[in-house]
């Protein structure tokens, strides 16, 4: 009896220690994939400055979009929640297809190859972002499951394992269309 009960007692210790460190590899995903997020976050950050200064070099009278531009990215910065630097990001984001769009309307702009180089560099900015955002939302979706279900989820609750919020935009088809387009020179 003393035996089976000190296997049961094993097993248990065991099985605990192996949820826990599943919920600790999950979490470190998440983390690791948030880092990746952020660095493209941060890529894009760097871009919009030399951007806005093209852009204004030719589209003088736009200083509204390129104000709201340039106080949105510092605002941006500054948030750590996920939820909300999410919002303030596709806010972003659309400011700067905005401010891509204004490029239509001036042919010598379009035609500028430090503004292409910043347009390309842009668009694979936004590209790897949009990947980035699908792993870190696939780690937060396997985490959080771990966090939710029987047994794993009496480990999470008794060692502080809390869910973690997606990193999303608006809508489904906005997050799979890429937001910068690529357009010949004419």
């Amino acid at each position: 009896m003393l035996l089976a009960l000190s296997l049961f007692s094993l097993a248990i210790v065991i099985a605990g220690t192996v949820l826990y460190n599943r919920l600790v590899r999950a979490r470190n995903r998440v983390n690791t994939a948030w880092s990746d997020i952020d660095v493209q976050l941060q890529r894009r950050h760097d871009l919009i400055p030399n951007l806005v200064k093209a852009v204004d070099q030719y589209a003088s009278y736009e200083r509204a979009t390129l104000a709201a531009i340039t106080e949105l990215r510092s605002r941006a910065r500054s948030i750590t929640d996920v939820k909300q630097r999410g919002e303030v990001e596709e806010e972003l984001g659309a400011g700067v297809h905005k401010l891509i769009a204004l490029a239509e309307s001036y042919p010598d702009l379009k035609a500028n190859e430090n503004f292409l180089s910043l347009q390309k560099e842009l668009a694979e900015t936004e590209n790897y972002l949009q990947f980035a955002r699908r792993y870190y939302n696939g780690s937060v979706r396997d985490y959080n499951t771990l966090t939710e279900v029987v047994p794993s989820n009496i480990i999470a609750s008794l060692f502080g394992f809390a869910g973690r919020e997606f990193f999303q935009k608006a809508s489904d088809d906005v997050a799979n269309v890429p937001l910068v387009k690529l357009g010949s020179v004419e």
